[in-house]
């Protein structure tokens, strides 16, 4: 029997999620489909006893019914990420993150899994102005990505209505951390910044780098999920942050005082879909879930920096 469901396991999240769980001595189940994990993300997992991994795809019913038979929680990380992909490509990320969520809580529902973390983001506020953003706000999403992620968490708390099975979305801020691929078209902004400077290159900033972010470093995030799954709060969608509001301006000058560079950013044309502004209210997660975040912006980003110094593979194609 596997104590966790890990769904997107091969992801940055993900991995995470699962090596933290195996540490604390839990048996943990991981389904990725490697379209966006990255194998090196579960290598040192798949070497641990208490470990499985099933490649498979969440639109694939009998897999999906495999994979959370007998678990007693579920961690749903699987997702077609990014914003500019969502952009790119509509219909593969609405399918995935739509539907495959909705198959997933069918087969949780049915197995009888205690409960259900989804994961959403910050991006389902989109341009309402409010600062901090609290969960009482509008949702206001802006792009096809945000959309997706209304989506999963609104079904997922319509299942814990309808058909009693618990569930809790959690709305990401802007996480960041090892394992995160630096080499995609659509990666993150600060493991991209990482790999660049790293190469002597300037990165590059679209708008006037006056936007800000909630940079959440990871190890935040993972308590946060097994905070949720093991609590009794159902139904809810909840913040995951630091509080916090750095401008990307900022961010490139603390890469250089981490680095020890003095690299200039190039800047671009803002790009669709991108907000201006973020920044958590975590109030609710304090209650409910008794979250506090354990690791700051700059203490996160020297850990950050560290990885990715320490891992060359890292920073290679198909990792």
């Amino acid at each position: 029997m596997s104590d966790y469901l890990v769904t997107g396991v091969a992801g940055f999240i993900g991995s995470n999620l699962a090596a933290e769980l195996l540490s604390r001595g839990y048996t943990v189940r991981g389904l990725d489909n490697f379209s966006t994990g990255r194998r090196s993300n579960v290598e040192g997992l798949t070497r641990r006893e208490r470990f499985e991994l099933v490649e498979g795809e969440l639109l694939d019913e009998a897999t999906v019914r495999d994979v959370v038979a007998d678990v007693d929680y579920v961690l749903h990380q699987g997702a077609v990420p990014s914003v500019p992909r969502s952009i790119d490509d509509p219909v593969t990320t609405t399918t995935v993150n739509c539907v495959g969520t909705t198959k997933l809580l069918v087969a949780a529902r049915d197995a009888g899994v205690d409960r259900v973390v989804v994961a959403s983001s910050s991006s389902v506020y989109g341009e309402n102005d409010e600062i901090p953003k609290h969960e009482g706000l509008n949702l206001e999403p802006v792009s096809i990505y945000a959309l997706t992620k209304l989506w999963t968490e609104r079904i997922a708390i319509q299942f814990s209505e309808y058909y009693g099975l618990d569930t809790v979305a959690l709305r990401y801020f802007n996480v960041f951390g090892p394992r995160q691929d630096p080499q995609s078209q659509y990666a993150a902004v600060i493991p991209k910044f990482i790999l660049r400077m790293l190469q002597g290159r300037r990165p590059v900033i679209y708008g006037d780098g006056e936007q800000s972010r909630d940079f959440t470093y990871v190890e935040n995030v993972v308590e946060a999920n097994i905070a949720a799954a093991e609590s009794e709060t159902s139904g809810e969608a909840i913040n995951v942050g630091c509080g916090d509001q750095i401008p990307i301006n900022t961010l490139v000058e603390e890469l250089n005082s981490v680095l020890g560079t003095r690299i200039k950013p190039e800047y671009d044309d803002p790009r669709p879909g991108d907000v201006r502004h973020s920044k958590a209210d975590i109030g609710k997660a304090k209650k409910l879930l008794g979250y506090e975040p354990l690791v700051g912006f700059r203490d996160g980003l020297e850990r950050t920096v560290a990885y990715f110094q320490s891992n060359p593979s890292s920073h290679t194609e198909n990792a």
